[in-house]
């Protein structure tokens, strides 16, 4: 009887595995080395006109670690894609083909060029789809954007060869994977720019800011005068080149980092190899404490990659438990006190949201060339209705909270049946 009433679940009148006040994942940690970082970048500057100081540091720290000849710091992750889209000169007449399944800023840069953003099918870990995207090709194609959703990298071998085939500009959105690997090589590192930010769940943050890469001199060029006008652009474009006598106003518009944000974002930068090796440890003991349920779905990850586990979003079925829903499974979980399982309604397939179904009415250019609409991507629609997903911690010391979330994640598992008796 005694083990009868341990194994009951909390919502059914058991103990809930942990009785803890939330929040059970806290992020960002504020070190007291981050806070001697932001308190020394206080006293120096709180304004950089010029490749000086913090930034100079952190975009040398931050091409070095991606082994990338150019690097840019800007005021957020939206505003360094939609620099990537400027600087590669996407616009009116041209089609960008965009995963249906991401965060919308991935793609609504885009309205602000001209261009259209073209939808494409995910895979099962909620990446774009190679063979969605090759479908989709036309004769005004002019680039893909990738996002490694939730740190899992995309098949960034089949996309790379697609661009080669169809000569495409090849942008990475990686602002759910600092730091992972596809295929021992850094994500960030296979397109011809890329992208990461800085807001403030990101693995490496500075509250708000974002991270621009590049090989390419003349996307460089053209990112700085898109918004870091005067000193920087006289200091870094050649006086020889054509687009240097814009130097004075560049584009016209502003789009600096906050120094104190990259001083943060700095010192963090520097524990990101630990942690992501901290995280892996933990996703695999929480994926293995799922790993007897087909019905719980983790991302299918190959050998030789390494996900930075922004998140870690299961794929629920119900068909494996017998028809038990989502939200009453996710409603047990939380009743055992694991309170930072989390149903990602924020990030939705975009053909699901107005601005893509009518951006007509902010984008009038746009009347009558998108009608998204719900049905159109069953993939991304499927993965974004059955995922559920939990932070990954990175430290030792949350070691323990990964221990009873596995417990408990378990407990439920081992008794969803029980749901089903009561719900009858």
């Amino acid at each position: 009887m005694k083990k009868l009433q341990k194994n009951r679940l909390a919502i059914l009148g058991g103990k809930p595995v942990i009785n803890r006040k939330k929040p059970h994942f806290v992020w960002p940690i504020i070190t007291k080395q981050v806070e001697r970082a932001v308190v020394k970048q206080l006293h120096e500057s709180v304004s950089i006109y010029n490749r000086s100081g913090i930034f100079k540091e952190f975009e040398e720290f931050f091409a070095s670690y991606h082994n990338r000849k150019y690097c840019l710091v800007g005021n957020s992750g939206t505003t360094s894609l939609y620099t990537m889209y400027v600087a590669a000169g996407v616009g009116p007449g041209d089609e960008v083909i965009c995963p249906a399944y991401t965060f919308f800023a991935t793609a609504s840069p885009i309205f602000f060029t001209g261009a259209k953003p073209v939808l494409a099918d995910c895979d099962i870990n909620g990446n774009i789809d190679p063979q969605h995207v090759e479908s989709l090709i036309t004769r005004r194609t002019k680039a893909i954007v990738v996002t490694h959703m939730w740190g899992v990298p995309a098949q960034m071998d089949k996309l790379s060869q697609i661009c080669k085939k169809y000569k495409l500009l090849l942008m990475e959105d990686c602002s759910h994977a600092h730091g992972a690997k596809y295929k021992n090589k850094l994500v960030g590192t296979y397109g011809d720019i890329a992208v990461w930010s800085l807001q403030g769940q990101k693995t490496v943050t500075g509250g708000e800011g974002g991270v621009l890469l590049t090989d390419s001199p003349e996307i460089y060029y053209r990112s700085l005068l898109l918004g870091h006008y005067n000193k920087r652009c006289l200091q870094e474009i050649p006086s020889t080149h054509p687009l240097y006598k814009y130097g004075v106003t560049g584009m016209g518009l502003k789009l600096r980092a906050h120094p104190l944000a990259i001083a943060m974002a700095n010192e963090q930068l520097t524990h990101l190899n630990d942690w992501l090796k901290k995280r892996n440890v933990f996703a695999k003991k929480l994926i293995k404490a799922a790993s007897d349920y087909p019905g719980l779905t983790p991302p299918f990850i190959e050998s030789d990659t390494t996900p930075s586990w922004y998140a870690l979003v299961w794929q629920y079925k119900p068909e494996h438990f017998d028809g038990l829903v989502l939200k009453d499974f996710y409603e047990a979980l939380q009743a055992e006190g694991l309170v930072e399982f989390d149903l990602p309604r924020s990030t939705a397939p975009l053909n699901l949201l107005p601005l893509f179904q009518n951006p007509e009415n902010f984008f009038p250019g746009y009347r009558g060339q998108m009608k998204y609409r719900v049905g159109q991507f069953p993939v991304a629609e499927k993965f974004y209705n059955q995922a559920i997903k939990l932070p990954v911690w990175h430290r030792e010391i949350d070691s323990k909270m990964v221990d009873l979330y596995s417990i408990g994640l378990k407990k439920v598992l081992d008794n969803y049946y029980e749901l089903l008796k009561f719900k009858k």
